[in-house]
């Protein structure tokens, strides 16, 4: 039987594939320690009590009918007042799109931008833009990042390939590498984006910024920054990606929003709507309930906060005793988001049972059968498949799960010779 060629040739994702492996096991009673998705334990990392409160009040309330195709005002106007308060960034409530989390926004800017064939930049590694530029036809241009930049683009990185693109896609804090930006890093890069659009002429698409600052309030490693508060200019040309679902520990409560200029929003708005894909109008008043009492945001959030980046410095502290004992391992210091970036150069290594480890795919499944744990490569974020670097979640798992894990990595990778 035959199927559209789009459908033909998707690529299933890895950390799915991975998870299943994960899930299957835990089921038969295996002890793994969960590092692979960017999710929250809800009995570890519950919502704000407030938010949960209001979800329920909002049913009991019988809000259970389809939502404003947007999302609805009370949302949007609470959006627009935080990101004003939180960020200094200037957005009416009618330049806000709600949707059932940033995965459908992320698609749509992709579609309201991206024709057949336009070029489309982004860095490896990065998260899921390889995908929405399948899904969009787009000619990709993945760009190698460095750990020396802490896996983020530079200007340099980026110049020789802005020359003709629609859309740079950027994300800070980092998925999968939990890095951010510095001022001077993201500053370079918007005076080269405000010279390139100066350059085009006017009949030209401009080169427009998905900006996706989802995890911006779980900074922990300095301040987080944007193209449009560094440079004004660019608000014409920069959709912003946010939400509820990291900030608030609330992945499956399902509320993203997205900002911009008019016109892209009202496109990204018409394209939603034949799709469908709006947050539950209970959530959504909740969501806009909470983000009126700044306070109790702030004291959830500083709370989780420091609960993640506690979890995260323990494991990063784990992997540099490793390193300092002699194995060849190495992390970059926590900066923010649910994630640590560890390098564990065993690519190569022979197993106990005599087999060769021939990729990081290869070493994953081997930590998961040999230590209980699970891990990322960065071959699912785009890079190679040799490339011997890491996304850990710390989402997932408790601290004394770190702990107790870190004794069972030094082993497995002590028997890899």
């Amino acid at each position: 039987m035959k199927v559209s060629k789009l459908a033909a040739n998707l690529i299933g994702s890895e950390i799915i594939k991975i998870g299943n492996q994960v899930n299957d096991m835990k089921s038969q009673g295996a002890e793994i320690a969960n590092l692979t998705i960017g999710d929250l334990n809800s009995n570890i990392y519950p919502i704000p009590d407030l938010l949960k409160e209001e979800i329920q009040k909002a049913y009991q309330n019988n809000l259970t009918n389809y939502p404003p195709a947007n999302g609805l005002l009370s949302l949007r106007k609470a959006i627009s007042k935080d990101i004003k308060n939180r960020w200094n960034l200037e957005y009416s409530e009618n330049d806000i799109l709600v949707a059932g989390g940033s995965r459908p926004l992320i698609y749509a800017v992709f579609k309201t931008i991206v024709d057949a064939n336009d070029k489309v930049i982004y860095p490896v590694p990065s998260w899921n833009n390889n995908h929405y530029s399948y899904l969009t036809d787009a000619q990709k241009v993945e760009v190698e990042t460095t750990k020396e930049n802490n896996f983020l683009p530079t200007a340099a990185d980026l110049k020789p390939h802005l020359k003709g693109a629609v859309l740079i896609a950027l994300c800070s804090p980092l998925n999968p590498t939990g890095t951010m930006f510095t001022k001077k890093q993201l500053a370079e890069i918007c005076e080269l984006i405000i010279e390139e659009n100066k350059s085009r002429g006017e009949g030209e698409k401009p080169l427009y910024i998905m900006y996706d600052q989802i995890y911006a309030m779980l900074a922990f490693g300095g301040a987080h920054f944007d193209p449009v508060s560094l440079y004004p200019e660019l608000k014409d040309y920069t959709i912003y990606i946010d939400g509820a679902s990291k900030c608030f520990a609330a992945t499956g409560v399902r509320v993203g929003w997205s900002f911009g200029p008019s016109l892209i929003i009202d496109k990204m708005k018409a394209l939603l709507g034949h799709i469908g894909a709006w947050a539950p109008k209970p959530e959504q008043e909740a969501v806009s309930v909470l983000l009126n009492h700044p306070e109790k945001v702030d004291e959830f959030v500083n709370h989780f906060k420091g609960e993640i980046a506690e979890s995260l410095t323990v494991l990063h502290n784990g992997i540099q005793e490793l390193k300092n004992k002699g194995f060849a391992v190495e992390s970059i210091q926590p900066m923010g988001a649910l994630y640590l970036t560890v390098e564990l150069n065993y690519v190569g290594k022979t197993k106990p049972d005599g087999t060769v480890i021939k990729d990081s795919s290869d070493l994953v499944f081997y930590l998961i059968e040999e230590a209980g744990i699970a891990l990322v490569p960065f071959s699912a974020f785009g890079n190679s498949r040799d490339m011997p670097w890491f996304r850990a979640s710390a989402g997932g798992v408790s601290l004394d799960e770190i702990k107790n894990m870190l004794p069972r990595l030094e082993l497995a990778l002590k028997k890899l010779k």
